[in-house]
């Protein structure tokens, strides 16, 4: 989340009129996140949010992630469910952006999660997982490898900035991915951005999960893979307590197959190349916004070599 499109209030008046609303009481940007415009949106005693889609985000694909929040919500997990304007549509246009007004979700995002945290974000995912495992929808993932390799030529020798033979050091990694990157493993719609400020907590259970915008088709133990290193500290030296206490809550839920298991040592190093680009790649073409502040990639860096020495080991 983030404010990369200025919007007025007059214009907010006019696209909440389409879904029976008057005109907002109170307006604030996000200034979170790296995607997409939103602000926090008061109207008629209801709280919202209100979500204008960037240029990084395919037009085609809102349909998909609208229509999975919708299903996820209607199997009774709290998701943030899109709401329907008075014509029935949950897509709409402004300040000549495509944009959705989007259910606020109660709770808090706990941006410094304990390993209790963790295990609960474990066990909420294979709850997810259980209930999408059973979706029809489907659409590829556009973050997989072939992204990855995209970005790495795109970024060039700018990856250098963030340490000596980086470009190289990826270059490498990547062909080690290939190799071993794993098939068969089960899979359907997963989230692929769970990160703590995506799960929303009340009196320390899930309340909401938010922000459905790389959600595509991929193996659940990717899934797992992501949140496991997104819930691993980022500052001081290198703590996958929560890491485990995710697998644990996970593994708790929706048992691992073996083959799952096995596969994780090149999922977690996968994931944390995957993020470590995009953040990367975020540093280095910033686009202009004083309500945007690009993330720091290094400690994906960090996680991406511990993950990739793992591997190795056990080649």
């Amino acid at each position: 989340m983030a404010v990369f499109t200025d919007v007025s209030e007059a214009e907010i008046a006019s696209f909440l009129a389409g879904y029976g609303l008057p005109a907002p009481d109170a307006v604030t940007g996000i200034a979170e996140g790296t995607e997409n415009t939103n602000y926090k949106v008061m109207a008629g005693g209801r709280r919202f949010i209100l979500t204008l889609y960037e240029a990084r985000v395919n037009v085609a694909d809102l349909p998909y992630f609208l229509s999975l929040m919708d299903e996820v919500a209607g199997a009774g997990l709290p998701a943030a469910r899109p709401i329907r304007t008075l014509k029935g549509e949950r897509l709409q246009a402004i300040a000549g952006r495509p944009a959705a007004l989007i259910e606020f979700l109660p709770g808090r995002p706990n941006m410094d999660p304990s390993p209790r945290d963790a295990e609960t974000a474990g066990s909420f995912l294979a709850r997810f997982h259980r209930t999408t495992a059973h979706s029809s929808l489907h659409r590829p993932n556009t973050m997989g490898m072939t992204s990855w390799r995209e970005m790495t030529a795109r970024a060039g020798d700018a990856l250098d900035r963030f340490g000596e033979g980086v470009r190289t050091e990826l270059a490498e990694t990547l062909k080690l991915l290939a190799r071993f990157w794993p098939v068969g493993l089960p899979k359907g719609p997963i989230h692929a951005d769970l990160f703590p400020d995506n799960l929303l907590l009340d009196h320390g259970e899930v309340s909401g999960i938010i922000d459905f915008y790389f959600a595509c088709t991929d193996f659940f133990a990717y899934d797992l893979a992501i949140t496991m290193n997104a819930y691993t500290p980022e500052t001081g030296a290198l703590d996958l307590t929560n890491a485990e206490a995710v697998l644990s809550g996970y593994d708790e839920t929706y048992k691992l197959t073996d083959a799952e298991r096995s596969a994780l040592p090149v999922l977690l190093c996968g994931s944390a190349l995957r993020f470590f680009l995009t953040r990367a790649t975020d540093n280095i073409f910033a686009p202009e916004s004083t309500l945007y502040t690009p993330k720091d990639p290094l400690p994906w860096l960090r996680l991406m070599r511990h993950h990739r020495a793992r591997l190795e080991d056990e080649l």
